[in-house]
């Protein structure tokens, strides 16, 4: 299983990268073994804070920590992602059946400094086709508010979005 291993603001040590390695392969069972687990690792104000991201059969997986110990960070980021495909397990197995392509995000990087407000990140993806409640899915397990995704049954793009009351919402063109 590969994986892209990025440190920001934090030096990487022989032991910490054995570690993580040794905590992100057992994964590997999950992976189709074309795209890597990607681990980023950062410092930010005396927290050490991990995000582990797996693709897995079309799907993201996502794991964010911060405690003031790195290894710690580690294991909590693994330990949401177990749980995370232990709750999708059989929606996972049944991708893994039927054998879907594989969407990968690839983020660019951000631009120079400006005075005004910029755009500081473009995100590329695959577009695949799925029902509202798959992206639905789709963004609660990448953690975000908002999923832009191709509906299955109108074949337009459209995003689903969690609403400050705790449902979602969709949006679609006219």
């Amino acid at each position: 299983m590969k994986m892209d291993l990025t440190a920001r603001n934090l030096e990487i040590g022989d032991d910490l990268r054995r570690y993580i390695e040794k905590k992100v392969r057992k994964f590997a069972k999950y992976f189709d073994g074309s795209a890597p687990a990607q681990v980023v690792l950062k410092n930010e104000k005396g927290r050490q804070i991990v995000e582990i991201t797996l693709p897995i059969d079309g799907m993201f997986v996502r794991g964010e920590e911060a405690t003031n110990d790195i290894y710690a960070s580690v294991n909590m980021a693994v330990e949401k992602i177990e749980r995370q495909i232990e709750k999708y397990r059989t929606r996972f197995l049944r991708r893994k059946r039927e054998g879907r392509a594989q969407v990968r995000s690839l983020p660019t990087a951000p631009s120079p400094d400006e005075e005004e407000p910029r755009l500081v990140r473009v995100k590329r993806f695959n577009i695949k086709p799925m029902p509202a409640e798959e992206a639905i899915l789709q963004m609660n397990l990448l953690g975000h508010d908002f999923y832009v995704f191709m509906n299955s049954e109108t074949e337009q793009v459209s995003v689903v979005y969690r609403r400050r009351d705790g449902n979602y919402g969709l949006i679609e063109p006219e």
